[in-house]
């Protein structure tokens, strides 16, 4: 959908995928190396089991005996319709060296805030165009179509140079990549077949937090593997360029399960496993998946014209926190707030500008930054969207034909991350002639010095200070103005390095 990407530089936010060739896994934070070829290890009784204590009992198998769904049926039903994807590719040596780097030292660094390295990227050796070695990996996904249609994320086909598709049967067939959406993280396959069986696709908008579901794959190679689990939260935005509202779970989900099926109780898929946030490479209770509503979406484009297509906005937002909330008179810290507006883009052309707090599109609430991209990315360029924006502590409303983000190659808005401590403390310059050549700033001011609560947020000397409260600041008189109107914390619009963001602070 083309927003405008926003660093800091250290922050990494990525769609990850699991195994030798990124085709087995799912996403996750990690500060372990793993892989999805790994050979498995032996399962023995529980660490606190011991003679005379009872074995402890699955939620799963508790629940069962309560009157939770039939999982064996939906097993039995809906599993011959689950395949398992093995890809083999080429990767370059010199990524191949840094993940067996990582794998010898056994830890990753630690992320220095909760903002920092949220996501990594989890993949096995390869990556480059340099002396390429043959890799492999695998994935799961599932069949659509009784001629050979198969659902599976883009990270399991990614690089692929050569795609197989095994099925319950045994039956293995080659098959070819109609079409991968890095953006949605949605692939489609065909396979050379007839009379497959086929999954029961269903739809994630009525699905309630709390309800069961299942998911079928090949968690490190073991085909057909069922687990359970319950809806943990709807419409979940992640820092990673995506523009999936994705479907949290407890459903242990592991590498190889990625492209899988997730069911909910009447046997239909609502999801596609793609996701999972880990410190040690495996599950450990926080599973996401793509709502098959977008999928079906994706996989419709891709079947018609090769690939898929996403509108545009150009901006770049990021989240409104507490310090935020009270600097732009916001009820709440909810919504998107502008940073930069791409000059000519949509949003350039339906007014909105930096400071604007994007709440809604089309009467949809925006309540975290992340949503945005997610609404965006999945309309259609050229629809008419209506913003309710909040712009100077009132609200309006600006109108917006979206663009096509094919046109414009931009990774996703992201979340940036802001500070709110202490006291303000600026020195500031008026920008020299030649200052404002090479920041292409017209009118601002450089930071010479900081100390106290600025220091503390995060601005650094040198930064371009553009505006104060979304109030755009040419002169020391104008601060000091904005200043004698501030509350309890002011936004402070800063460039750095050719890029905007708003950066809160407590007055104290």
């Amino acid at each position: 959908m083309s927003f405008h990407s926003l660093p800091p530089s250290r922050l990494v936010l990525a769609l990850v995928a699991a195994g030798l060739l990124g085709g087995a896994g799912a996403t996750f934070v990690n500060t372990r190396h793993a892989h999805a070829s790994a050979p498995p290890g032996i399962a023995g009784a529980p660490a606190g089991a011991a003679a005379g204590q009872p074995a402890p009992v699955h939620p799963a198998t508790a629940a069962a005996a309560a009157g939770a769904p039939d999982f064996a049926q939906i097993a039995r039903q809906q599993g011959p319709a689950v395949v398992n994807i093995t890809v083999s590719g080429l990767r370059s040596a010199s990524d191949d060296a840094a993940a067996d780097d990582d794998a010898r030292s056994g830890a990753r660094r630690a992320p220095e805030d909760p903002f920092l390295e949220f996501f990594r990227r989890f993949q096995g050796p390869g990556g480059g165009d340099r002396q390429a070695l043959p890799v492999s990996g695998q994935g799961s996904g599932f069949i659509v179509s009784a001629d050979g249609l198969i659902l599976t994320n883009a990270h399991v086909v990614r690089d692929a140079r050569d795609v197989t598709v095994k099925l319950t049967d045994r039956r293995e067939f080659q098959a070819r990549v109609l079409g991968a959406d890095p953006k949605t993280d949605v692939a489609v396959l065909k396979i050379d077949a007839h009379d497959l069986p086929v999954a029961r696709l269903g739809s994630a908008r009525t699905l309630e937090v709390g309800q069961w579901v299942l998911a079928i794959g090949s968690p490190f190679g073991f085909e057909n593997s069922v687990s359970a689990g319950v809806v943990s939260a709807k419409g979940r935005s992640l820092p990673d360029d995506s523009l999936v509202p994705f479907i949290q779970t407890d459903v242990a989900v592991n590498p190889g399960n990625s492209g899988g099926p997730l069911f909910d109780t009447r046997g239909e898929v609502i999801g596609i496993n793609a996701q999972i946030y880990s410190r040690t490479g495996g599950y450990q209770g926080l599973s996401f998946a793509i709502p098959i509503d977008v999928a079906t979406r994706v996989m419709q484009q891709i079947v018609a014209t090769g690939h898929a297509r996403h509108a545009r906005l150009g901006v770049s937002v990021q989240e409104v926190n507490q310090a935020l909330a009270e600097s732009f008179r916001l009820q709440r810290p909810e919504g998107a707030l502008v940073a930069h507006v791409e000059k000519g883009s949509p949003a350039d052309r339906a007014g909105l500008l930096p400071g604007d707090v994007i709440q809604r599109v089309d009467g949809q609430p925006i309540v975290a930054s992340g949503d945005l991209p997610a609404v965006i990315g999945q309309a259609a360029p050229g629809k008419t969207i209506t913003l309710g924006i909040w712009r100077q502590g009132q609200p309006a409303e600006r109108v917006a034909r979206l663009g096509d983000a094919d046109a414009h190659d931009r990774p996703a808005a992201r979340v940036a991350p802001a500070s709110d401590h202490g006291r303000l403390g600026l020195a500031l310059r008026p920008l020299a002639p030649e200052e404002k050549q090479s920041t292409g700033v017209d009118a601002g001011l450089v930071i010479a010095q900081v100390s106290g609560a600025a220091a503390l947020a995060g601005v650094h000397p040198g930064d371009v200070l553009l505006s104060v409260n979304g109030l755009p600041v040419g002169d020391v008189q104008q601060v000091r103005a904005a200043m004698t109107r501030a509350d309890r914390s002011v936004a402070l619009l800063v460039q750095r390095d050719g890029a905007r963001i708003f950066v809160p602070i407590r007055l104290g």
